[in-house]
């Protein structure tokens, strides 16, 4: 695979990690009788909790493997070196998704354990 290819390549799966990470949305509350200052104190409490779950740490981990892996298949098949990008990519764009949908989580769950009626649970 030529450079240009792989950077290509590449470019596509971090759209793809961008674009899945843009389409979760943050918790939807029903606001029925909330106080919106509570409301958005514990919104900025609960996303700083979420903020430990660090997307940066777990993409670098995930494309490390990937490419671990990706070379190791890559040597069977007589490319370690293509392999070790696809499985860059792969592993690096999976992971921040991941990290992303904890993070997620994290803050439903907080908001849901204060009391709130968390729709998209």
């Amino acid at each position: 695979m030529s450079i240009n290819r792989m950077r290509v390549t590449l470019s596509r799966a971090a759209v793809l990690g961008v674009a899945g990470c843009a389409s979760h949305p943050g918790p939807i509350i029903d606001k029925h009788g909330v106080d919106r200052e509570k409301y958005a104190a514990d919104l900025e409490e609960c996303s700083e909790y979420a903020k430990e779950v660090s997307v940066v740490e777990g993409t670098a981990r995930g494309a490390t493997l990937g490419a671990i892996v990706g070379a190791a298949v890559g040597s069977i098949t007589g490319n370690a070196s293509e392999g070790a990008g696809y499985g860059a990519a792969s592993g690096g764009v999976r992971s921040g998704v991941r990290n992303k949908d904890t993070q997620e989580r994290v803050v439903k769950r907080c908001m849901s354990g204060r009391g709130y009626k968390v729709l998209n649970y």
